[in-house]
């Protein structure tokens, strides 16, 4: 018998720096600061593509987009996630839910998070209610509660295309 589901875990953080917006979950989020990055530094959409490739073990979004590769300088990083989308449909899988968790004091995400959802869905081929975006804060602790960054955590389960 072979598996038929599959369950991966993301991760990603930003600091904060010059910008006056962040791209979260493929939408553009008016902020006072914007990320240090390579890329648009989504952090949701990197969260996402870490749980997807985690799910087949092929490795993390730094192998398959070094910030060495002038390639991946600004990119939007939906390219990211129909990469890593368009590889786990080769190997016969394909995403049945994820569930997205924004960590970050600022900006306020709820007002954002129903465009984001439909931003991901749209992306990967998916019902609306298979995605699920929603954030938190650390009641101002650590870095992200200093308002220093922002972080997010993803998770995914993969079913047989």
């Amino acid at each position: 018998m072979s598996i038929q589901v599959r369950i991966g875990h993301g991760f990603d953080v930003h600091a904060f720096g010059d910008g006056d917006h962040l791209m979260l979950g493929g939408v553009r989020v008016p902020h006072a600061r914007g990320v240090l990055a390579h890329s648009d530094g989504d952090v949701a959409l990197h969260a996402l593509c870490d749980a997807m490739l985690g799910a087949l073990a092929l490795g993390d979004i730094g192998k398959h987009f070094p910030p060495s590769d002038e390639r991946w300088k600004g990119a939007d990083s939906r390219a990211f996630v129909r990469h890593c989308d368009a590889l786990l449909r080769e190997r016969g899988w394909r995403v049945g839910n994820c569930d997205i968790t924004v960590v970050c004091e600022r900006p306020k995400v709820g007002p954002r998070v129903q465009a984001m959802r439909e931003a991901i869905a749209a992306e990967l081929d998916i019902a609306i209610d298979a995605v699920s975006v929603k954030a938190t804060t650390t009641e101002t602790l650590g870095f992200t509660g200093r308002g220093e960054g922002i972080a997010a955590h993803a998770v995914c389960l993969l079913v047989r295309a």
